[in-house]
């Protein structure tokens, strides 16, 4: 059985040299591709290349619109283009790292009944599933957004909140969204969404098998209509791929991604930093990854997570 781990990243190459010599160290069969977005900063890919079955290619990055998961589209053409073997995909960003020997995690998904491990739910209905609430899924997914370049400032962001809140709260035709930039969305006058079509949403980050996959990149050449739809949306990246997968009724998933992440304090949508203090927790998840890391703010964790991998 062979692994594909295909990482998104966009900053701090020390960090990604050390995931991928981590990655082939615990498991040297596996290929790693590198999509890597030269816009947030240049990646020397001539360290990484010496590596067998590593590849390094130019990526797309961005958060609140369609250009990570037009990334990844573009790096399964790649992979399809170069006749690259696996049987699973695991995606990743360039601030995960792994928590168990990846030995392990093999044997796991070579026993496994499921197709694949990912997070989903209905987004536009409300139950203990949804965590956002249908009013959060139909701001998201039932406006069509036109962006602004750029994010906006925090004193920005204050001041754009009584306008935005006024509005979104008392008519259903126009929503402001501040997240990501200034977006301004219209209430679509039709969606790709029905009783036969569910929009699901839940985490970008997801493990399939190679024929989610094929099945995933062959949608996409034959249906450019949802990925037009999906372009104009707020957040398609926590959407697109859930939705295109579970509408398709041909597998098996496990409503869980096996990632760690610790969301107490945080804002704006992204996961505290892990660090040392946070090694128990992480390592008795029974998750395969967390996320994120930054070993500019703490190397310790990125050491103990090595040890724990390639030694045990």
């Amino acid at each position: 059985m062979k692994i594909l781990y295909l990482i998104q990243s966009h900053k701090n190459p020390k960090q990604i040299y050390r995931l991928v010599r981590t990655l082939k160290k615990s498991s040297p069969k596996s290929f790693v591709l590198i999509s890597h977005d030269v816009n947030g900063c240049y990646l020397d890919p001539t360290p990484l290349q010496r590596l067998p079955e590593v590849k390094v290619i130019r990526g797309l990055g961005g958060r609140g619109d369609f250009s990570i998961v037009q990334g990844y589209l573009n790096a399964l053409d790649w992979l399809f283009n170069h006749n690259v073997q696996f049987d699973w995909l695991f995606n990743l960003s360039g601030q995960d790292y792994p928590i168990q020997p990846l030995p392990k995690i093999e044997q796991f998904l070579a026993e496994t009944k499921y197709d694949g491990f990912i997070r989903y739910c209905n987004v536009l209905t409300d139950s203990k599933q949804n965590p956002w609430g249908s009013r959060e899924g139909r701001d998201r997914y039932l406006y069509q957004y036109w962006r602004s370049k750029g994010n906006l400032s925090r004193w920005q962001r204050v001041l754009v909140k009584l306008p935005r809140m006024a509005l979104n709260n008392t008519q259903n035709l126009v929503r402001i969204n501040s997240s990501y930039g200034l977006m301004l969305g219209l209430c679509a006058n039709s969606s790709p969404f029905n009783n036969n079509f569910i929009c699901y949403a839940g985490s970008y980050f997801h493990i399939v098998s190679r024929k989610c996959v094929e099945y995933l990149s062959q949608f996409c050449e034959q249906d450019n209509y949802l990925i037009n739809y999906y372009k104009k949306t707020c957040i398609p990246d926590e959407s697109f791929i859930q939705t295109v997968l579970l509408n398709s009724g041909l597998f098996h998933f496990y409503n869980d991604n096996k990632r760690y992440y610790n969301w107490r304090e945080t804002y704006n949508g992204s996961p505290r930093t892990l660090t040392i203090k946070n090694y128990s927790e992480i390592t008795n998840s029974n998750s395969f990854f967390a996320r994120k890391f930054d070993i500019q703010q703490d190397e310790k964790i990125i050491k103990a997570l090595e040890e724990r991998v390639i030694n045990d």
